[in-house]
């Protein structure tokens, strides 16, 4: 019982600070976070992705085209299995999974220009940016199994060059950034 306390404390400290991270600080196209914490046999996996990696903008959907990029993104952020890859011995399981476009505006982010731009990059200045936002939780009836996690997430987003991760288990957080030129992360030994 402890454990999971300590599980879930940590998880949701690691949450707040990266909830804050992402209101008060800027963010950076090709940059996503992702926090992946594993208990017992239940795995939870908390996604955020500029717009302009997922759909390759960040204005609100102007037109039918710009609203079925979001309403396919969407979709397929809310398939796991198909964008992060277990070993199969694991034998994971959805039990959960939602995905979202949310919105937020210059004034709501606080941001001055604190935003990371490259000259060709699709964005409405006028407007705010968006951000996809999901949430898994599966079910892995042999979690010891999962020495690795492959991330089709790259090949799924082109936009997309690299994932901020924290990982948190029973024996503790570790944190990793995984780059498209380098797609899977190596868990066997990490304890």
């Amino acid at each position: 019982m402890i454990g999971r306390i300590a599980i879930f404390a940590s998880l949701v400290a690691t949450q707040v600070y990266s909830q804050e991270h992402r209101e008060l600080g800027a963010h950076e196209h090709g940059v996503g976070q992702m926090d992946i914490a594993i208990e017992g046999t239940r795995l939870w996996m908390e996604l955020h992705a500029p717009g302009a990696d997922i759909v390759g903008f960040e204005h609100a959907a102007g037109n039918a085209d710009d609203r079925a990029k979001i309403d396919s993104a969407v979709a397929l952020l809310a398939r796991p299995l198909d964008l992060f890859v277990f070993p199969s011995a694991a034998e994971c399981t959805v039990v959960e999974a939602k995905a979202e476009i949310e919105a937020e505006t210059h004034e709501e982010s606080g941001e001055e220009g604190g935003h990371d731009h490259d000259e060709a990059d699709a964005h409405d200045d006028d407007g705010g940016h968006t951000e996809f936002h999901a949430e898994y939780a599966l079910d892995c009836a042999n979690p010891s199994a999962i020495d690795r996690i492959a991330f089709a997430y790259f090949e799924t987003f082109p936009n997309a060059r690299e994932l901020e991760l924290q990982v948190l288990t029973e024996t503790g957080a570790q944190a990793f950034e995984i780059e498209r030129n380098a797609p899977v992360l190596e868990l066997a030994g990490r304890s």
